[in-house]
Formats: structure tokens, C-alpha cells, sequence
């Protein structure tokens, strides 16, 4: 009898093709259809990035001029939605609201059992123009602040951080939460786009599929990673105007002890980069143009006095979660809302993946090998009177 192998978590196994992205092993870099995503972080605007991920090609100036208008104007939360994330207490997670508030989005979509390519292409797009309102309205009420209107007048990103904020962000500030956003956009099948697909596979719409990959990456394993460098640099200890070696001192202390009690330390090393993660030097060059903007030193001896000793000490280089959770963190967002900031981003990359499986479906149904008792009954003496 030839015995099952088994790959525990699907690891190696290769379970369909994508033409949406991938890791270039040469150059070690992160591709969107083919193009460096630094390239396209550094030349592109979210909005093209969110084109050339569902098209497969940027858009001409004629096809983002419609996109973005008709993005500008679905940005607004239907008061049913608002009222939902009302109802959920300020305790729970965002990411809580984040899943609620999609389902409630979806339910209401006049072609919610349509998924036809027009159909999920709009629903895509709507979306992608919606959440932003999400994160910003539920920063807000966090907060005890009154929700902010969204700005036709503002791009994706200058809109995202008005809604959130009630003023006008810096252009320097615009460009960093850009980046950011274009470079968690995509990464080809990791656990909660995986997991889209799997919904998708079954015939149920976008919404839900969206909906199934929000619970996949709330899981610590997946997301929250950012989180969890802020956790970290709190930990520490942030002393604003500290001088930037002091901070540093403190901070390769501190993961010298870490190490030492081998705990585990969040936002370094990553599953497919064995040669650092491609994005962090642009996520990196961000947050350098965050910490000039804000003067924040002390943050940039917090970031490598433990990257230093990490890197002295296991060699493991830090992936895009571990500039991203300061960036976000000096531009005023909530710890707690850097998840769903990735999901925000994540949205073009789930919702590309999934308009890729309708497109040629096949029921993803793995096998499983039992382990369980052997083929056994019930006798009179053990059943229950």
C-alpha cells in the first residue's frame, strides 16, 4: 500500500497559474502583471496600481479618467452601513467592522447574485472606492469624533487620509500612505487570498469571498503583523525628542533579551523572501520621509537598534509589516487600525484573484487522509436507554 504524502498547510504544493503576481527569484523582486511594484510605487498612483491589477495593463489617460470618476463617486457609506458599524461595540477589533461592514455592503448591491465579469468589475471598483470610509469612520467614532464626508476632489489616497483626519494631509504624507498602499496591495496566493478563492470556487459572490479572506488575514499568522511592531515599539518605550542613538541603545536591548528568552518578535522574515523582503527599502524610504516630516528621530532609533540586533544575532531581515506600523503610526492612525489598512490596500489583489477564478473555475476540494478509528458499531450494553 504506497503511503499518502502529506503537505501540511499546502506547503509546496502548486495548486493553480495566476498571471496577477510573483515573487521574480533573479532579482528578488515583487512583480504586479509583470512590473516591479517599487517601480510602480515610486511612478504610479493607487488608483492605476488597482487598474493594471484588474485589466492586467496600466490604464491610458482616457480609461483612468473614467475609473477614478466613477471611483470618486461611490465613495460615500450607505446609512445602513453606518448604522451596522454603530451597532458593534469599540471594543471589539476593527477588523471586526471591517468584515461586518463588507457583508452589509455586499447585501445591499443591487447585483449581488451577478458575477458576471461587468458585474464583479464593479463590484470590485465600488469596494475599493467604499472602504476607505470604513477605517476612517470607525477610527472616528473611536475617537468621539463625527464622521467625515468624502472628497470628490481628492484623489484615493489625499481622500483616505481627509476622511480620517478632517484636514488635508502634507503631499509628502499623501505620497508615503500611497506607497504603503500599493505595496500591500498583491502578493500572490497567501492564506486570505487563497481563501477567496476558495469561496469563489463554490459559485458565491464577491462580497462573500472578500468577506471569508478579511477572517483569514484578522488571524496573527497572516495579518497584524504592523500592529504588532507598534506593540513592540511601545514596549520599548517612545520618548518623543529622545536622541536617536539613545533610542537605539535601548531598543537592540531590548531584542537582545527578546532573543535571549526566545520569544518570537513581529515584522521580521517572511515565507517567500529568503533574501529580505523586495518592498521594505521603498516602505523603508517612506518612513525615513515621515520621520524628516514629523521629526521624530527617536522613532529611527527605535527601527535600528532592533533591526541591527536582529540582524546580528539570526541574520533575518525585515519584511514590509516593520517599516509600515511606524509609518502609519506618525501619520496619526490608531494601532489598531493597521490591519485594516492593509485590507483596504489588500481589497484590489483579493477581488483581482477572484474575478482570475471565475474566469476558469474549478471546485477547490482537497483530499484529507483519516487518521481516525477504524470502521466500528454500536453493541446494545454501550448504547443509552
Amino acid at each position: 500500500m504506497t503511503e499518502t504524502q502529506i503537505h501540511k498547510g499546502l506547503a509546496g504544493v502548486t495548486v493553480d497559474t495566476t498571471s496577477i503576481s510573483k515573487v521574480n527569484p533573479e532579482t528578488n523582486s515583487l512583480l504586479y502583471r509583470g512590473y516591479p511594484v517599487q517601480e510602480l510605487a515610486a511612478n504610479c498612483s493607487f488608483e492605476e496600481v488597482a487598474w493594471l491589477l484588474w485589466h492586467g495593463e496600466l490604464p491610458s489617460e482616457a480609461e483612468l479618467k473614467g475609473f477614478t470618476t466613477f471611483e470618486r463617486s461611490h465613495r460615500a457609506l450607505a446609512d445602513n452601513v453606518k448604522a451596522a458599524i454603530d451597532l458593534l461595540p469599540i471594543t471589539c477589533h476593527p477588523m471586526d467592522v471591517g468584515r461586518t461592514a463588507v457583508s452589509v455592503l455586499g447585501a445591499n448591491h443591487p447585483r449581488a447574485e451577478d458575477s458576471s465579469p461587468e458585474a464583479n468589475l464593479a463590484k470590485a471598483t465600488e469596494l475599493f472606492a467604499a472602504f476607505p470610509a470604513v477605517v476612517a469612520y470607525d477610527q472616528r467614532r473611536r475617537r468621539g469624533l463625527a464622521p467625515m464626508g468624502p472628497r470628490e476632489d481628492l484623489d484615493y489616497s489625499a481622500n483616505f487620509l481627509w476622511m480620517t483626519f478632517g484636514e488635508e494631509a502634507a503631499p509628502e504624507v499623501v505620497d508615503a500612505f500611497k506607497v504603503s498602499m500599493i505595496l500591500y496591495a498583491e502578493h500572490s496566493f497567501n492564506a486570505s487570498t487563497f481563501a477567496a478563492r476558495v469561496i469563489t470556487s463554490t459559485l458565491a459572490d464577491l462580497h462573500s469571498a472578500v468577506t471569508g479572506a478579511i477572517g483569514a488575514l484578522k488571524g496573527p499568522l497572516h495579518g497584524g503583523a504592523n500592529e504588532a511592531v507598534m506593540h513592540t515599539f511601545e514596549e520599548i518605550g517612545i520618548r518623543k525628542d529622545e536622541p536617536e542613538e539613545d533610542a537605539a541603545a535601548r531598543a537592540k536591548a531590548w531584542m537582545e533579551n527578546a532573543l535571549a528568552q526566545k520569544n518570537k518578535v513581529m515584522g521580521f522574515g517572511h515565507r517567500v523572501y529568503k533574501n529580505g523582503d523586495s518592498r521594505v527599502p521603498t516602505m523603508k524610504a517612506a518612513l525615513d520621509d515621515m520621520i524628516k516630516h514629523y521629526d521624530r528621530p527617536e522613532i529611527l532609533g527605535l527601527y535600528s537598534g532592533l533591526e541591527t540586533a536582529m540582524d546580528e544575532a539570526k541574520n533575518i531581515k525585515p519584511n514590509l509589516d516593520y517599516p509600515s506600523g511606524p509609518t502609519y503610526h506618525l501619520m496619526g492612525f490608531d494601532t489598531e487600525m493597521f490591519t485594516p489598512l492593509f485590507l483596504a490596500s489588500r481589497i484590489t489583489g483579493w477581488t483581482a484573484h477572484i474575478m482570475e477564478q471565475t474566469a476558469s473555475n474549478s471546485l477547490i476540494r482537497p483530499l484529507s487522509e483519516y487518521d481516525g478509528p477504524e470502521e466500528r458499531h454500536l453493541v446494545a450494553s454501550s448504547v443509552r436507554k
